[in-house]
């Protein structure tokens, strides 16, 4: 049994005590490597010399790799694909060297950690169900505004991308109360800024606790996440409500409401 399907059934790399001695496993050059792993040589380097690959043994001139290599390589690749970066994987395979952490423990906390929050995502359309959504008589430029907000976009002929279903809907019903489609945009991009701002803060103090925490397991950080998940909707919510009330407290108290111009006689 290999070291990645051990892990997989909960064991850390350097838990295996089956794996095959030095002497025991199949040699390669770093060309026979990467022949065999389909990453290139340069790249195998680079992993080394970043950390994230073990250096080869060397007899004389020639260094040569081993099947360990091989389940690196391949758990490299599937840790980028994951979307890590070098920095992170070189610090998840040490964790995983010293037995702090199990493949099949990471990529379960990352699966959950990954699960969306949302269902909002861009949809396809036909010109028949886009004109059931903008309603039997839309006004003049509605397309080109909601096309300008990055609401709407061509796919192709006769087609369309929906890129927030939600917020085209949203954007529709503010339009059709008679409330200018350009305030309504304005807003959503303010809050999109402000809210991006929020949920990186909110990551890095996540990140911050995993790092300088030694109490703190990972599933707790998935845990606290998860449980985050199930309420951020209406937090925000029940927060930006009362902050756009204090807001509006605070311009009638600087009594900056616009007045009606008097007519000229």
């Amino acid at each position: 049994m290999n070291a990645l399907l051990a892990a997989e059934n909960g064991a850390s790399f350097s838990d295996v005590e089956t794996e095959p001695s030095a002497e025991a496993q199949r040699r390669y050059t770093i060309d026979e490597l990467a022949a065999a792993t389909g990453v290139p040589s340069r790249t195998i380097r680079f992993y080394q010399a970043s950390g994230a690959l073990s250096p080869p043994r060397r007899e004389g001139r020639i260094a040569y790799y081993d099947d360990q290599h091989v389940e690196r390589l391949r758990l490299v690749a599937e840790l980028q694909d994951r979307g890590l970066s070098l920095k992170a994987i070189r610090d998840l395979v040490d964790r995983m060297d010293s037995g702090d952490v199990s493949v099949s423990e990471w990529l379960g906390i990352g699966d959950e950690l990954k699960t969306p929050w949302s269902d909002d995502r861009p949809r396809v359309v036909g010109e028949r169900e886009l004109g059931e959504l903008l309603g039997p008589a839309p006004r003049p430029g509605l397309i080109g505004e909601l096309t300008h907000a990055g609401l709407l976009s061509r796919h192709s002929a006769g087609s369309y991308v929906l890129e927030s279903p939600a917020l085209l809907t949203l954007a529709l019903r503010v339009d059709a109360a008679g409330v200018d489609l350009r305030d309504a945009i304005r807003a959503v991009e303010i809050l999109r800024k402000r809210l991006g701002r929020a949920a990186d803060e909110i990551v890095g103090h996540f990140e911050r606790r995993a790092q300088h925490d030694d109490a703190l397991e990972a599933s707790d950080i998935a845990r606290t996440v998860g449980a985050l998940r199930s309420v951020a909707g209406d937090a925000v919510r029940v927060l930006f409500a009362r902050e756009i009330e204090r807001a509006i407290a605070e311009l009638v108290g600087r009594a900056n409401v616009p007045r009606r111009r008097r007519r000229r006689r």
